[in-house]
């Protein structure tokens, strides 16, 4: 996963190595060969994403399965 971090800190969430709080950044998604710009909570130190579990199980469980079947 790669991109450009925004300047918005956001302070509830923070790096779990570095503790410093992580900021949105647009990162690059990929799966079978494609990839997906998304906009994701982002370490601006480490580079760590964040994902959360509903987003992990949900949507990104969806995109998986449309692109095996296809």
């Amino acid at each position: 996963m790669t991109g450009t971090v925004h300047t918005a800190p956001l302070p509830d969430l923070l790096c779990a190595r570095c503790n410093v709080p992580l900021q949105l950044a647009k990162v690059n998604v990929a799966y079978l060969g494609n990839a997906f710009p998304v906009e994701l909570p982002k370490c601006p130190k480490c580079g760590q994403v964040y994902i959360e579990e509903a987003l992990a199980l949900g949507k990104m469980v969806e995109v998986e399965q449309q692109l095996e079947d296809k």
